[in-house]
């Protein structure tokens, strides 16, 4: 860019953000010494109801009453070390979009009674506080924080979505309070034991994969679920999955499984995800043969994958209805679908 040209205009969602040139002679990999601030920020349409700005090394989030009708305020991946000065949209935000950013504190959302969905994903936030007056929040995104608990969620009643992913949660706690919770993702944290599920009747889907689960247990009352991921755990034994028959994925890959039983009642499982696990008898897979409704199994890396070349054709001759072995299709929808 020549000396004295305009710097460029980069348009995100209905927000045009004018980003600074260099300073000359500037080294590349130093911050400038002015970060952008949001009070920098030319609104093209200071009437936009969705404001975007994402990766413009925003430092304060400030001068929110020239965006007075801002329903959806996202902030991605800048700066932003205090959640703060949201006052001006009380009476119209639904969503606040913060993830990746510098925060260590949830707080000064009291006002904010109209938010819907709350993002704080990958932050640096420790402790789940001050959301007792959202209670029209549905979806809440806590992933990638150094959260060590599950509390203070007691009044959010309307979530049907919590995904506290990527923590360092030890307990499944303080979950009684979500009848209409649909979707729940505790993936890579430090739980030992399933457990605190017993009032989420509406559960679709549960995330616990990598974590250090050693048995199948306290699923019982989720009658409704759809899919479950407890991949990478260090479970031996397929047990209590009798009430869930709407399971259509079940994913227990990398375990430390060595028989294929108690599956009869899973007649609508379309996806089972069994890799890196430890079944070596070929007899062991005849447990699948009355699941008429599965169409994508994974089997490799389990010891009678590495025993038998014939592995592939074995299964197809008794699964031939699949669609899918492992990462390949079997053609059987080409042929018939």
């Amino acid at each position: 860019m020549g000396e004295g040209e305009d710097a460029p205009k980069m348009e995100t969602g209905t927000t045009m953000v004018a980003p600074l040139p260099s300073a000359a002679g500037e080294d590349e990999n130093e911050e400038p010494a002015d970060m952008f601030e949001i009070d920098e920020i030319e609104i093209s349409d200071r009437e936009a109801e969705d404001i975007d700005v994402n990766h413009q090394r925003l430092k304060r989030i400030s001068k929110l009453e020239t965006i007075p009708n801002a329903k959806t305020l996202c902030l991605r991946n800048n700066l932003i070390k205090v959640i703060e000065n949201l006052e001006p949209l009380a009476d119209k935000l639904c969503e606040l979009d913060l993830y990746d950013n510098q925060l260590t504190k949830i707080e000064n959302l009291e006002k904010m009674h109209l938010l819907a969905v709350l993002d704080l994903s990958y932050n640096r936030i420790k402790v789940i506080e001050n959301l007792t007056p959202l209670t029209n929040l549905t979806k809440l995104f806590l992933v990638n924080n150094k959260i060590s608990k599950i509390e203070n969620l007691e009044t959010l009643s309307n979530l049907t979505m919590l995904e506290l992913g990527a923590n360092k949660i030890r307990k499944m706690e303080n979950l009684g309070t979500f009848p209409k919770l649909e979707q729940l993702y505790l993936g890579k944290n430090k739980i030992t034991k399933l457990e605190g599920l017993e009032n989420m009747p509406n559960l679709r889907i549960l995330s616990v994969q990598s974590n250090r689960i050693t048995k199948i247990e306290g699923l019982e009352n989720l009658v409704n679920l759809e899919e479950l991921y407890i991949s990478s755990n260090g479970i031996s034994k397929i047990e209590n999955l009798e009430k869930l028959t709407k399971l259509q994925t079940l994913d227990l890959a990398f375990n430390r499984i060595t028989h294929l039983e108690n599956l009869d009642a899973l007649v609508n499982m379309e996806e089972f995800w069994f890799n890196d696990n430890r079944v070596a008898e070929w007899d062991q897979l005849k447990a699948l043969v009355p699941l008429k409704s599965l169409q994508t199994l994974y089997m490799e890396r389990n010891p009678l994958y590495f025993t038998d070349s014939a592995y592939r054709r074995k299964i197809l001759l008794l699964l031939p209805a699949l669609r899918q072995l492992d990462a390949t299709l079997t053609g059987v929808g080409l042929r018939t679908g």
